[in-house]
This record gives structure tokens, sequence and C-alpha cells, in this order.
């Protein structure tokens, strides 16, 4: 605090306070530029083994679902012979290994095989669900990154220091009931309020297509954002209340700079990286909230297409979905990754920083 007391020449620009906190500061990054190819390859690597696993896991995963989908396929009034002949069309009668072996090759050229309920190309069937998944994660996500980040800062700004304590409390206890809601019961409360209590917002539209409006894409992507936004809010509130009492944001407190340049330029920056951390997370876990909201408002997504798949023992088109959603999964993961290498380059790892 002794560079506030020292005198200035009239009119002197003060210096900018350094970003970071002093154990940060003295971590000096160095060879930036050789962490992306190593950060590329681990990356890289790391997506192999997860997309690996996900064959193995999609595959098992169908021998686990109790029923044949033969005797579905074969009618009710069909007899052993047809129920045999049905399997061995669909090569249910094999042996485990050299079906998955099949299915992997295929797999690996682009193959993701054949519905055995409606005889399409599985790739055909996603293709169809994808517009309506990725529309709405998309909103709901871009959602909960605008309105999380600048409410959780806005309140830590104006708790900072135990000031308005009652606004801390309230913003705690109602945040944490928002998001001990599960999801379905969110979208059930918002459909019968809004939709069918007031008939604000559309429920089922005559062709629910990304065309359709926005006031169509509402209440779904509330169902799904409502609970994310209030975790990774809090969060932020935290980290700023953190950040806010480190000595540089004193220090340009110290030199009244305007708020706004201190909290956008300086205090931003550092909280982002935790939030983004605990975000990546709370971002790919949305995906699979998607499926559930998608089967309340009845939506021709991914995640009603993979229930139905379900109900219909169609394994093709459970191993397909199953696949693309968590290899989307592992993508958002990625971006995260992506936008924290560029905002912090010690969070690409390996030898390029030093203390």
């Amino acid at each position: 605090m002794a560079s506030l007391q020292s005198p200035r020449a009239p009119g002197a620009r003060p210096p900018e306070p350094p970003t970071g906190s002093p154990s940060t500061r003295r971590r000096i990054p160095l060879r930036t530029s050789s962490a992306w190819p190593r950060f590329a390859v681990r990356r890289l690597t790391s997506l192999v083994a997860i997309f690996a696993a996900l064959l193995v896991v999609s595959f098992l995963i169908v021998q686990l679902i109790p029923g044949d989908p033969a005797v579905g396929i074969a009618g009710a009034n069909a007899d052993l012979a047809d129920i045999q002949r049905v399997r061995s069309e669909l090569g249910l009668d094999r042996p485990l290994w050299p079906r998955f072996l099949d299915h992997v090759s295929a797999v690996l050229t682009g193959d993701l095989g054949t519905s055995f309920m409606y005889r399409q190309p599985v790739q055909t069937i996603i293709w169809n669900r994808l517009p309506f998944t990725a529309t709405i994660a998309t909103i709901a996500m871009l959602a909960v990154l605008l309105i999380s980040v600048p409410l959780g800062m806005l309140i830590g700004v104006l708790t900072r220091g135990g000031r308005r304590k009652w606004l801390d409390v309230a913003f705690g206890l109602l945040t944490g009931f928002l998001d001990s809601i599960p999801g379905y019961i969110m979208a059930s409360f918002l459909v019968v309020m809004f939709a069918l209590g007031i008939g604000l917002l559309p429920l089922f539209p005559p062709a629910y297509t990304p065309r359709f409006g926005a006031a169509s894409f509402v209440l779904p992507v509330a169902a799904i954002a409502i609970g994310p936004i209030c975790t990774i809010s809090r969060v932020v509130r935290r980290e700023t209340a953190v950040v806010l009492d480190t000595d540089y944001m004193r220090t340009a407190r110290g030199w009244r700079l305007p708020a706004l340049r201190r909290h956008l330029r300086w205090a931003l920056p550092n909280l982002l990286t935790t939030t983004l951390t605990l975000s990546g997370l709370i971002l790919t876990g949305m995906i699979g909230g998607a499926i559930i909201i998608e089967s309340v408002f009845a939506l021709p997504g991914l995640g009603s297409g993979i229930i139905k798949a379900i109900l219909d023992r169609d394994y093709p088109v459970i191993q397909g979905m199953v696949l693309v959603i968590g290899m989307i999964a592992a993508l958002v993961n990625l971006g995260v990754d992506i936008l924290l290498g560029l905002i912090d380059p010690r969070t690409l790892g390996g030898p390029h920083v030093s203390a």
C-alpha cells in the first residue's frame, strides 16, 4: 500500500494493477506457443479413448435390455419359426464377439447400421432429430453463460465486504431452492404455469421446427437452464468475492479507477478460470437433461428418439444415438478447455509455465 501514498506528478497516469493474485503473478508463462501442440495431442488422445469407450458401452448396454427385439418385429401372432427367422435376418443369432467386431468396423467406416423397426439407416434417423436437440441445447448453454456470469458477478459486487446481507441470503436461498428442483418437475411446473395456466407461451405447436418461432423454445430452454444458472451464478458470486478482496483489486480501488473497468478488465478474467472449469461439467450434464426435457415437451429430438428406441428394443438406433450424444458431450467439454486455454494459458498444462 506504500505505492498508494507516494506522491505523483499532477496529471500523471496511475500504473495499472497487475492481474492475478500474488501467487499467480509469480508464475510467468514460458513457451506458450509450444503448449498448444501438446494440448492438442493430449486432448486428441482423450477423444479417441472416449470414442473407444463409447463403442464398447453402446454395444454392451443393449445386451442388458430385457426382451427380444425379434419378438416385437415378428408380431404378436408369430410362431417360433418366424421369430427365429427374424433373429437370423437381424444377426441376433450370431455370437457376441463377431457382432461387436462387425459393429466397430461399420462405425469406423461411417455406417451406424440400419434400424430394426424402420428399416432406415441410423444416420438418417439421427440427422432428422439432431437439429431439435442441437438448437435447444445450444440456446440453453448460451443462456446459462450469458445469465449466470453477470448475475453472480453483480451479486458479488453488491454484497462485497458483508454489505447488503439480506441480498446475499435471499440470493442463496432462491438459487438453492430452484437448483434443488429436478428438471422434469421444473418442466411440468412451467407447462402448467405459462402454457396451460395463463397461456403466455406455446406448448405443443402444430409443426415444431426450429423455424416455428422463438417462443416455442422458451419453456424447454428454461426447464434445462434454470438449474445450471443457479449453480454457476453461486460459484461466480463466491469467486467474485474472493477476487475483489485481493491486493491488486484494492490497489485498483485506491487509484480510483472506474468500477466498470476494474470489474471487467481485472476481476472477470481472474474469476472465469474456476467458473468455466465447473461450467464444462455442468454444460455436459445439460445434454443428458435435455433428453428428459424433450420427453416432457414431446419434442422429436435425440432424447425422445433414444427413449422410443429403448422401448422398441431397436439396438442399432440405441447404439448410434448413445455414441453421438456421448461424442457431443466430449466435444462440448473440449470447447470449454480450449476457451480456458485462451483465457489463461496456464490451464494448458505442461512445462510451459514456471513458478
